[in-house]
């Protein structure tokens, strides 16, 4: 599994090896974001290493919220794949797949 990371403002959704399976480390990411001031409501997927994040962008920024889980050794945003990435990769493999049935 490799890192993601998709944001529109107000929603950052980030998938992270480092969460994924382990119940205390994501107890620890959900008490770092809960001390976020702007930072609402946190969502763990604990089987995929999701983290859906609910902010008020008028108090936090993005930056600010990727900032802290990276310095914490959470998510490391060089190896992040963003959503036009990940659909890219999604649709060159089914097209790889769907050639091999033409």
């Amino acid at each position: 599994m490799s890192y993601y990371l998709h944001h529109v403002p107000g929603r950052i959704r980030v998938k992270s090896p480092v969460v994924k399976g382990k119940k205390r480390v994501a107890d620890e990411v959900l008490s770092l974001l809960k001390g976020i001031d702007g930072v609402g409501d946190v969502d763990v997927n604990l089987t995929t290493g999701s983290l859906l994040i609910s902010y008020d962008p008028d108090q936090v920024k993005r930056d600010d919220i990727v900032y802290a889980l990276h310095g914490n050794g959470y998510f490391d945003p060089s190896k992040a794949m963003t959503n036009d990435q990940y659909i890219h990769n999604a649709a060159s493999k089914f097209l790889t797949l769907a050639s091999m049935f033409i």
